[in-house]
């Protein structure tokens, strides 16, 4: 067993501010935007990816009335794992009463030979907001790089007063490359996002988002005040272009200065 990566981080705020930091091993957060009533969190692995074996774990909490958005220092790499260990990615994110979080990551980029399981788990109040983005890209398609020896589960679960309000899985195992030419997959697309947007207004998004989807993107409202939209590109640089709009529209506040560089 060869040494692997472990990083481990805790942020939590309240209207003042920021109430409480952790962070261990890889995982550090850093603050570069300082706002009266909106935090903005960075969160960086310092092993410079992800590979089998590695573990990595995320707590974010915000209290009643807080804002917090959090996003990552660049796109996160998925490597090759060595022998049948899988990569763990945690995370665990409370929202409360009034309170908001937008979860920001940039895109995932997934390398062949690579074996991961993902989880994302938010508990929020009837009356918080949400706002989440996973982009997911099947390696580098200027480098022509394809996966043809993958191994993911990535899961999305989100209660809101208690009760589970969506749940969504993707998992890849094989020959990803192949798998993702599919027409009822992927339709050739090199790359994918999530975005969920959990609000009472949620509703009064829906067209405005419809029209800014690509043909390879849709949206629905899938129960009162969750709307979720998935978008397919043909790579990363197409798949920001139609991100960006869609979550300045959906975000009360400017998006990070790393989704911009």
């Amino acid at each position: 067993m060869q040494p692997r990566a472990i990083g481990a981080g805790h942020v939590a705020v309240g209207q003042g501010g920021l109430t409480q930091l952790r962070q261990s091993g890889a995982t550090r957060l850093l603050f570069p935007r300082v706002a009266e009533n909106w935090l903005t969190s960075v969160l960086l692995n310092t092993s410079g990816g992800v590979t089998g074996g590695d573990s990595f774990s995320l707590k974010v909490e915000a209290t009643e009335g807080a804002r917090l958005t959090v996003t990552t220092q660049a796109a996160e790499r998925i490597y090759r794992a060595n022998g049948l260990m899988a990569g763990a990615v945690r995370t665990d994110i409370t929202i409360g009463k009034n309170a908001r979080v937008d979860w920001l990551p940039q895109e995932t980029i997934v390398f062949d030979g690579a074996h991961l399981r993902r989880k994302l788990s938010v508990d929020m109040a009837e009356d918080a907001r949400l706002l989440a983005v996973e982009p997911l890209v099947f390696g580098r398609q200027a480098m022509g790089e394809k996966l043809h020896q993958i191994d993911l589960t990535d899961r999305i679960e989100i209660r809101r007063g208690g009760g589970l309000v969506f749940a969504d899985a993707t998992r890849l195992s094989g020959d990803a490359a192949a798998q993702l030419t599919d027409a009822a997959i992927a339709g050739g697309a090199g790359a994918m996002a999530s975005v969920i947007f959990v609000a009472p207004e949620a509703e009064v998004h829906l067209d405005s988002i419809r029209s800014a989807l690509p043909e390879t993107g849709g949206a629905s409202l899938i129960r009162p005040g969750v709307l979720f939209a998935r978008i397919l590109a043909p790579d990363s640089f197409v798949l920001r272009a139609s991100l960006i709009p869609i979550l300045e529209a959906l975000s009360e506040t400017d998006l990070p200065r790393t989704w911009m560089l």
